[in-house]
């Protein structure tokens, strides 16, 4: 009999989430920076071996203070699946426990304890590993975790002994996906997110919070896909900002995505991009909604 398991990843921003879920499924589907923000919606990553079908969902980080509409969305959203799922994988880095993993541990409180789990990510980065073991008893001694796996998305150290934990939450059912694929998420959803992944890496701290991408092109035709991409800012002096010095900042995120785009669908890409002024989206529900950050309350 087949088995089958909802997985969601949680935890503050920054600890490695869209890393995990890429090394678990084989392939990239979630996009990853080093800046708070970056995940900005639920993306389920599928991994079939054998008899077991694993589906992960990635979420965004949970943050304490959430003074935009966009926060809110954000919160709501990686809240939505909590209790929705099969098991829940706490993500933290290791050797640091802040007010921000607290309060995620905190709103796991009502999920059955057999189905938590703590994954201290990053131990490729602890110099002295003999720092690990004090780190992982005093967590184990709060028994709010069933287990707590210490692993390295980014080098994909004992992600074997997570994805065991899993095998053994995952009730009996059928494969809820095809066996070949790999996440839920569409190639036009795909192409948006890869250029404001781009546009994120090689933009200045503050800039990437304030902009967002819609793919409003996506056509194939003999081999070649077109997309057309508009990226929308608060303000018209981001605008700038965004395009660079004679258009290089905008150029070469749109050579990255294609780049990767073309890895990711295995055909040609062309890609253009456009930069445009939506005043205050991300304070806006109403805003957030027409540009697929959906709805709730």
């Amino acid at each position: 009999m087949s088995r089958c398991a909802y997985v969601a990843l949680v935890g503050r921003p920054n600890v490695g989430k869209s890393t995990l879920l890429n090394r678990l499924v084989g392939q990239k589907i979630s996009i990853t920076a080093s800046k708070p923000q970056t995940t900005r919606h639920n993306i389920v990553g599928i991994s079939t071996r054998g008899d077991l079908q694993l589906l992960y969902v990635d979420t965004p980080g949970l943050h304490r203070h959430t003074p935009r509409a966009l926060n809110r969305y954000l919160n709501r959203t990686a809240s939505s699946v909590v209790g929705a799922t099969d098991a829940v994988v706490q993500v933290v880095e290791a050797l640091r426990w802040t007010e921000e993993d607290e309060a995620v541990a905190d709103l796991l409180a009502a999920v059955p304890l057999e189905q938590r789990l703590l994954a201290a990510n990053k131990v490729d980065t602890v110099a002295d590993k003999r720092e690990l073991l004090p780190y992982l008893a005093k967590l184990g001694e709060q028994g709010r975790y069933a287990e707590i796996v210490p692993l390295s998305a980014r080098t994909g150290s004992n992600l074997e002994a997570l994805e065991g934990a899993l095998q053994q939450r995952a009730p009996e059912r059928p494969f809820l996906y095809p066996v070949d694929q790999v996440s839920d998420v569409s190639q036009r959803f795909l192409a948006a997110e890869l250029v404001r992944e781009k546009l994120t890496r090689l933009l200045r701290q503050e800039l990437p919070y304030s902009l967002t991408v819609e793919v409003e092109r996506f056509e194939e035709r003999d081999g070649l896909v077109r997309i057309g991409a508009v990226i929308w800012v608060e303000r018209l002096g981001q605008k700038g900002i965004v395009i660079g010095q004679d258009g290089r900042l905008l150029r070469e995120a749109g050579k990255q995505a294609r780049l990767d785009l073309e890895r990711a669908l295995d055909k040609r890409v062309f890609l253009e991009t456009w930069v445009k002024v939506r005043e205050g989206w991300a304070d806006d529900e109403r805003a957030l909604r027409s540009l697929g950050y959906g709805g709730g309350g």
